[in-house]
């Protein structure tokens, strides 16, 4: 045991953790396959609703005049751009196919869900808690890329993943809802 005036060194960064600490890199891909699936296919599913009424949805019509309802001028229109939103980038993240505009859509489209259900409190059936952690799944993935086990392995330009890549689709989304939200009465 070192003595109390015993300077212990850091450790040497440099040398690499044994190998039976370290995750394995098909550990983290199935990791994000899970993720990807699990909440792209829960916003292509929500897609499906708006746009053709399947799953109990309202479809066109009545999802339009939710939107009308609360307060987006052209609700109809604003019910196709959500459903649309959803349903391409639900698919889009399940198969990690262009997974940083992926993630941009439904991170835009649950922005604006935060701000119609905003100030129900955090727990559900009022709150904000299942569109708040669909908001922050989608940014994660556009984040740190799909992993292997996506189709945007084979695509030249996404092949290897850049943070700045998923950042930018990131402030796209936010920034397209904003200018949604700004539409909003």
């Amino acid at each position: 045991m070192p003595s109390p005036t015993t300077q212990l060194s850091p450790p040497d960064l440099r040398t690499p953790a044994p190998a039976t600490a370290a995750a394995s890199p098909h550990a983290y891909d199935a990791g994000l396959l899970l993720l990807r699936l699990a909440v792209g296919l829960t916003m292509a599913a929500h897609g499906a609703q708006k746009l053709f009424g399947w799953f109990g949805g309202g479809g066109l019509d009545g999802t339009g005049q939710f939107f009308t309802m609360s307060g987006y001028p052209s609700g109809k229109a604003m019910a196709v751009v959500a459903g649309l939103s959803e349903t391409f980038g639900g698919l889009g993240l399940a198969v990690g196919l262009l997974t940083p505009l992926a993630g941009a859509a439904v991170v835009g489209t649950m922005v604006n869900a935060l701000a119609v259900k905003w100030g129900g409190g955090f727990f559900a059936p009022e709150g904000v808690e299942y569109e708040l952690l669909l908001t922050a799944s989608a940014a994660a993935l556009a984040l740190t890329g799909p992993g292997r086990l996506a189709a945007d392995r084979y695509l030249p330009v996404l092949r290897s993943h850049r943070l700045a890549y998923g950042a930018s689709a990131v402030v796209l989304g936010v920034a397209v809802a904003g200018v949604i939200l700004l539409l909003r009465k």
